[in-house]
């Protein structure tokens, strides 16, 4: 049974008494802040209370501090200098950063260069909230995933969980981080002022060691490494950049299959000796649109025997394998040079090229030539001959395009003279007898120029009925196949015979309108034409006229000649 060691009575219900002397009922404080972070509040040691306690004064000592009145409060102080004002530490130490450099050995397993190798890294410690970071310099060419090792955060220096302070830090010395022991070498200037500032005396700075194969990778650069005049290439630079040499040339390519001549323009640069190779394209050659034939780059003369043996083909040449480069003196006008197993008659050149020429190379004569630069000659279009399919206007379409499009047509024409048709009685003159009954309707539709043949029926006639021949325009006969004649209304006069494809047809009669359309035209129309068609209808030239004026159509100023 538990007893209350406070009153002598046992822990049980009525026996526990209040204490009338506590005053303060809050809930006690467990967080307490530092440099602006929350951190858990300490107890005093073998206290088990709050370790923030007031100190206790005597009963004097409270009378004189209640005696005591400051001068403040009547007055200012002028001998006591102004109080400093607070600076919290995230706004004190702001972007102020202590560098420490150092390194650390990483063993290297089942390799025979090397059993150990030496990375430095850099050490900071931000002095506004504690907290620290480690990064390691990135190496060209190492294969090591470097960078920042550790991010930014409080590190602990025990087992304890005592944290690191910057008091902590010192030169030559190792610190263990996460199972890894870094060794500080030294610091920048601003990390040793602030030290000794602080009454910290620095050990002397050390510098890092190195590691073998980082020595052997050392003496490998520098053995390839071929130093060049840095001096002599800016002189060169300044002297000859954007100065070419342009030559016009033209690629003999005939000993190939289907080769032939293509023009050319050959650049020379003079701030480096480098050439390249543009070809001309004309429109519709059918080549494909790059006009770079060769990049720019240095082209060798002559290779070193060792090379020769090499298939060419798969050779890559070296500065070290090529005794000597192409010079602006192996380009001469009127002369053939072969450049990449490629032959290139030099024809002419621009005038920056003529005068470079005449004040540096005065000993080499230029000779243009006169060449023809075409590369395909002037094919004049044949077309060739009708073949009796279709009609002549689709046949042509053909010809003149590879994706051929429908003709064209008279829109105008088309709109004006849509609905109206001629029409015409006409019959067959044929030997046969069985045809003599056999009466056709000519229609001629003047919104295109196309001709219907339709038959009427004939009661025991033993011949069908219908339609004899579909729209279509109808030559003339005896006009050529190239440029046909085709029929036209002022050749459909009444006893007239018309053509159709072999068959021949005598016109007999025709509409009233027929009269009226063509009269309307008189000056277009031949007189005969209009005096059959008058006769027929029995109507004079004066009684037509009035009723020319009565009865015009729409489409009287048309011209149906073609």
């Amino acid at each position: 049974m538990s007893i209350n060691t406070r009153h002598g009575l046992p822990f049980l219900p009525g026996n526990s008494f209040r204490d009338l002397t506590k005053s303060a009922f809050h809930r006690a404080q467990t967080l307490d802040f530092k440099n602006g972070y929350a951190l858990p509040r300490r107890p005093a040691v073998g206290t088990g209370q709050d370790p923030l306690l007031s100190v206790n004064i005597s009963h004097g000592e409270r009378n004189q501090l209640i005696r005591d009145i400051p001068n403040l409060t009547y007055g200012t102080d002028t001998h006591r200098p102004p109080p400093l004002d607070f600076s919290p530490a995230h706004a004190a130490y702001d972007k102020k950063v202590l560098r420490f450099y150092g390194y650390f050995r990483q063993e290297v397993l089942h390799s025979p260069d090397e059993h150990f190798r030496i990375r430095p890294v850099v050490i900071y410690y931000h002095l506004e909230d504690d907290s620290m970071c480690v990064t390691e310099p990135p190496v060209e060419n190492s294969g090591i995933p470097q960078g920042k090792l550790i991010k930014r955060q409080r590190l602990t220096k025990n087992q304890h969980g005592d944290l690191y302070h910057w008091k902590d830090l010192n030169v030559r010395m190792d610190m263990s981080l996460f199972g890894t022991v870094y060794r500080i070498t030294h610091c920048d200037a601003f990390t040793q002022d602030f030290m000794e500032s602080q009454g910290i005396v620095l050990n002397e700075s050390e510098s890092i060691p190195s590691d073998p194969y980082t020595i052997r990778r050392i003496q490998a650069q520098q053995t390839h490494f071929i130093p060049y005049d840095h001096n002599h290439q800016l002189e060169r630079f300044l002297a000859l950049d954007r100065q070419v040499l342009r030559f016009y040339a033209l690629w003999d390519d005939t000993d190939s299959l289907y080769g032939e001549k293509r023009p050319v323009t050959l650049h020379y640069y003079l701030v480096d000796d480098s050439v390249d190779i543009c070809e001309h394209h004309e429109a519709n050659s059918g080549r494909d649109p790059f006009p770079v034939l060769l990049s720019r780059q240095k082209i060798p003369k002559h290779i070193k025997s060792t090379c020769e043996p090499f298939p060419t083909c798969v050779l890559e040449v070296s500065t070290q394998d090529v005794k000597e480069y192409f010079s602006p003196e192996d380009f001469r006008v009127g002369e053939e040079v072969t450049l990449m197993g490629r032959r290139f008659l030099l024809y002419d050149c621009d005038d920056f090229t003529r005068k470079y020429y005449e004040q540096n190379h005065p000993d080499i004569l230029l000779k243009p030539l006169t060449v023809d630069t075409r590369t395909q000659q002037d094919i004049k279009r044949v077309i060739p001959p009708y073949n009796g399919f279709g009609s002549l206007e689709d046949s042509m379409q053909n010809c003149l395009s590879l994706i051929p499009e429908p003709p064209k047509k008279d829109v105008i024409k088309l709109l004006e003279n849509d609905n109206k048709v001629l029409r015409y009685v006409a019959r067959l003159d044929s030997q046969n007898p069985l045809d003599e009954g056999r009466r056709f309707i000519l229609s001629y539709y003047l919104s295109d120029d196309m001709i219907s043949v339709f038959e009427r029926s004939t009661r025991n006639s033993g011949i069908i009925g219908g339609k004899f021949l579909e729209k279509t325009r109808v030559p003339k006969p005896g006009s050529s196949v190239e440029n046909p004649e085709y029929y036209t209304p002022a050749d459909f006069s009444i006893g007239a015979t018309v053509e159709v494809f072999g068959h021949r047809f005598v016109l007999m009669d025709a509409d009233r309108y027929v009269l009226r359309y063509l009269e309307s035209l008189y000056n277009h129309i031949p007189e005969h034409t209009l005096s059959s068609l008058r006769q027929k209808f029995g109507v004079s030239q004066t009684s037509d006229q009035e009723e020319q004026h009565e009865g015009a159509t729409d489409g009287a100023a048309v011209i149906l000649q073609s």
